[in-house]
């Protein structure tokens, strides 16, 4: 049998970089990716595996990833394991970036996978101290630079970097052109409000036999209603969702139109908005591969695909007689998944089409299409 070989590359020594936080933290290590700086809010992501859907994944658009697993590009690049056209993460923390790669299929390393797309990055810290950080004192703001080690300057540029609170991002992402996928002929159309749309959830829709309309995000109500769709989808994304109100009635209109809802993390918090509830800034969020739910109308749990640092108050839906939750966090209680008692509509704050991560949620989209099937069926006397 012969030996699979490692893909072993020749590169010049990492130069030195640095990593310095909002308040005043600072961690020394090698660059990772493109020389230069970039800023971002700070945030850690629990997966073991994925990392390449990770950084693609529209939602991080804005944010300096820190990934908790240790090797990170040690199975390489694939040019199809991608949730958008490019990088979105604002840049990289890890312990290993590395540039060997085992996988035959592999298309190229992580190393010029970053130069190529121009993201900053930092390896050779401490992370598992960058987690236990962040956890303590909070997601906050953070720059990385390979470019300039001087760290007062850096601190003054820091501190001229928005905080996330009260940030749209989602334009940044959003597509500009509607587009379609799946089968034209197919016998359910599912019209969907780009507000960072993750690949999997498009293809999650045309598997189960949904021809899909993707709008972009700020295409009025009216317009995405004339497509004449069977269910409205309203993807994740990134941002503030508080600070996104045309949206919001966007989603609101879609609701009162009667067509069936599904909304997915962003897209969750909107449709809660819509219904007059509030969201908020989480400490340090959710993102992982690994977080249990528990669905409070069937009684079981399911592992969840995360990624969100925003979230819906639950004191809001107590006082909503029409609201109902459907699924809660296990490890703190916050909300994941909400229905309206009488619209067609629900919504989950997690990411059931889970890209990377376990399968368990994917029984959400066949929801979505039985709510469509039901309104479409004729009704006999």
């Amino acid at each position: 049998m012969e030996e699979t070989k490692s893909h072993r590359l020749k590169y010049a020594p990492l130069p030195p970089a640095v990593l310095v936080l909002e308040d005043g933290t600072v961690f020394h290590g090698k660059a990772a990716g493109a020389i230069g700086t970039t800023t971002g809010e700070i945030c850690f992501n629990t997966g073991m595996t994925g990392y390449q859907e990770i950084f693609t994944d529209p939602s991080y658009y804005g944010q300096i990833l820190t990934a908790a697993s240790v090797h990170i590009g040690n199975y390489g690049i694939h040019n199809e394991e991608v949730e958008s056209g490019s990088i979105k993460i604002a840049g990289l923390v890890c312990k290993k970036f590395s540039e060997i790669y085992s996988r035959p299929a592999a298309h190229k390393s992580i190393r010029d996978y970053f130069v190529e797309q121009g993201v900053v990055g930092i390896c050779e810290v401490d992370t598992r101290a960058i987690v236990r950080h962040i956890r303590q004192r909070g997601a906050m703001n953070a720059i990385i630079s390979s470019s300039n080690l001087d760290v007062d300057s850096l601190k003054t540029e820091l501190a001229k970097v928005p905080s996330m609170a009260g940030l749209e991002l989602s334009s940044k992402v959003s597509t500009k052109e509607a587009y379609t996928a799946g089968n034209a002929d197919a016998p359910l159309k599912v019209a969907l409000l780009d507000l960072g749309v993750k690949t999997n959830i498009v293809r999650c829709l045309t598997e189960r036999g949904c021809f899909v309309k993707v709008f972009p995000m700020h295409t009025p109500a009216a317009e995405i209603m004339a497509w004449g769709a069977d269910g409205y989808m309203i993807s994740n994304g990134p941002g503030d969702p508080g600070v996104m109100p045309a949206e919001t009635a966007t989603v609101k209109a879609l609701i009162d139109s009667g067509t069936p809802v599904f909304g997915i993390c962003l897209g969750h918090q909107l449709i809660a908005q819509a219904f007059g509830l509030s969201t908020y800034k989480m400490h340090n969020g959710h993102r992982g591969i690994n977080h249990p739910v528990k669905n409070l109308i069937t009684g079981k749990s399911e592992v969840t695909s995360q990624n969100h640092g925003f979230a819906v108050k639950a004191e809001d839906v107590a006082n909503n007689p029409d609201i109902e939750i459907t699924h809660i966090n296990l490890n703190d209680n916050t909300i994941e998944g909400l229905r309206h008692r009488v619209k067609n509509v629900f919504c989950v704050q997690y990411h059931p089409e889970a890209n990377p991560g376990p399968h368990d949620a994917r029984y959400l989209f066949d929801q979505f299409v039985e709510n469509m099937n039901a309104v479409k069926a004729p009704v006999h006397a």
